[in-house]
């Protein structure tokens, strides 16, 4: 007689088979046994979302925990209402945009249209729900699929999305327009169905961003076959500033506008500059004088259990994964010995900084050391490979517990160089500090690490502006991660510049206590 682990094992044999490249499963009920998918349920490897459906999870997922759900939702979305209704649906004209501008957070409610649909509300998990509208879809040329998710394409879905969708999500809508590289296909759906009234707000959205031409060829043209189009402009604010139509990827222009609609918000609410300290290594003595208490709670927010003693034991030297079996072994001792190598590298980038080297410069090049210094003792230890230190990463990521997903692995390499280079043309120390930690977390780079090397880029831009090297604590972990989720989500900064810039009050009180 087959052992329960034996017969666990059988079942987690099944549920491989109907896994995805990223371990992710959508099942229906006809689709494994019912043996296997209690058992698995009862193991804590699947969850019921609705009846008949199921996702993988991981067993040590607590009861409340998002992440895993949030990691398979689009997913889930798509595999459900392609079984439900075949080729037949496509989400809404606004989530289709939403999308086409790279923004993947997981909705509250997914609007689905399809004419098999009941008009009903669909109640998931976590209080997500779906909701299926009984409509036409538009036609075939008018509509592509993005990662298995029947959406409209970028022109019908500017056409028949509410003309408040361009002042509720600005970036979003801007991304779109500037993803678009002439009034062909726009212009063609507008004369189609004769939309006067569209085509003034189209052609007023798109002179916002700059596209007058494109805006000129919509207006004369609907003109000139007899149609009275009155243009407006559907966006609270005139753009300042310039969207490439040579972008390949809509997270580089994403980056821009998120840039510049949240720089003011910073500016706003972070203290002013200070006087770049006169003695570099004075400064550097603070620095160093902090790395105790920084690795502790920086180590610690990304749920490494490290006590000072080992933080103490790594800087001394007395860590020795040669000789020590139990320290080659503990995985934090290995994420305390990455991080103060790291921190060696972290404070000569400030004193290149200190002393006149632009700061972007600095950290566009250094940014890759660090990490790979973070992760060099589990590489020695053989519980990385080296390839792991290749660069940016290769695969999916998600954010635990965060309805943000970064961006796939192309717009990665699209947007890193956007960022250094909105790094680098920026004035202002607060706002290189604050928006070049967030976009830095936004955009994820790198497989793991990406928090710990934020809050380095932090500090280095804080450095440049004469700030003292501020940390995060770890009791504050959870007001940290919210103000990041507002930020990424809903792409309102304040929280976040208002939290650091409460850390960093704190910081110049403490350093003129010292003196």
């Amino acid at each position: 007689m087959a052992l329960p682990s034996e017969k666990l094992a059988q079942s987690l044999e099944e549920l491989k088979k109907l896994q995805n490249e990223q371990g992710i499963a959508v099942i229906r009920t006809d689709q494994m046994s019912r043996t296997h998918r209690d058992r698995l349920v009862l193991n804590g490897f699947l969850r019921p979302v609705i009846k008949g459906w199921y996702i993988t999870k991981q067993p040590s997922e607590m009861d409340g925990d998002t992440t895993f759900w949030y990691t398979s939702f689009w997913y889930f979305a798509s595999t459900y209402l392609n079984s439900r209704f075949k080729s037949d649906w496509s989400l809404s004209p606004e989530q289709s945009l939403l999308l086409h501008s790279g923004n993947a957070t997981v909705p509250k409610q997914l609007l689905v249209r399809s004419p098999k649909a009941n008009n009903n509300k669909i109640e998931l998990i976590h209080n997500i729900s779906f909701f299926d509208v009984e409509l036409e879809l538009p036609a075939e040329t008018e509509r592509d699929e993005i990662e298995g998710l029947k959406v409209y394409s970028v022109p019908a879905g500017l056409l028949a999305c509410g003309a408040d969708f361009f002042s509720r999500n600005p970036i979003d809508a801007r991304t779109c327009l500037a993803s678009m590289k002439d009034s062909s296909d726009i212009l063609s759906l507008l004369l189609q169905g004769g939309h006067s009234v569209k085509a003034g707000r189209i052609a007023g959205a798109f002179r916002n961003i700059g596209r007058d031409k494109i805006a000129d060829e919509i207006v004369n043209t609907m003109k000139a076959v007899g149609f009275d189009v009155r243009e407006n402009d559907p966006f609270e604010e005139k753009l300042l500033m310039t969207l490439s139509s040579r972008e390949t990827s809509p997270f580089a222009n994403r980056i821009k506008l998120m840039w510049h609609q949240m720089r003011e918000g910073v500016l706003a609410n972070f203290p002013a500059e200070i006087d770049p300290p006169k003695y570099v290594e004075a400064y550097l003595k603070e620095v160093e004088e902090l790395y105790l208490s920084d690795a502790y709670h920086s180590l610690s927010i990304e749920g490494y259990r490290v006590t000072e003693e080992l933080i103490e034991q790594v800087r001394k030297g007395d860590w020795n994964p040669d000789a020590n079996e139990t320290d080659r072994e503990q995985k934090n001792a290995l994420a305390a010995r990455g991080y103060w190598q790291c921190f060696q590298k972290v404070k000569g980038s400030i004193k290149r900084v200190l002393e006149g080297v632009n700061p972007s410069d600095v950290v566009f090049i250094d940014h890759g050391v660090w990490y790979r210094e973070l992760f060099a003792p589990s590489i020695a230890v053989g519980i990385l490979k080296p390839s792991d230190l290749a660069g940016y990463r290769n695969t999916p990521v998600y954010i635990s517990g965060s309805k943000h997903t970064p961006p796939n692995k192309e717009a990665v390499r699209d947007s890193i160089p956007v960022l250094f280079d909105l790094l680098k043309e920026e004035k202002s120390a607060p706002v290189r500090a604050i928006l070049g930690h967030f976009l830095f977390v936004y955009i994820h780079p790198y497989v793991d690490g990406n928090g710990r090397l934020a809050r380095f880029l932090l500090n280095v831009m804080l450095a440049s502006g004469g700030f003292p090297w501020t940390i995060i604590p770890v009791e504050r972990r959870d007001d940290y991660m919210s103000a990041l989720e507002e930020a990424s989500v809903n792409q309102d900064i304040t929280k976040f510049t208002m939290f650091v810039a409460e850390l960093v009050e704190k910081a110049i009180k403490g350093r003129k206590e010292n003196n």
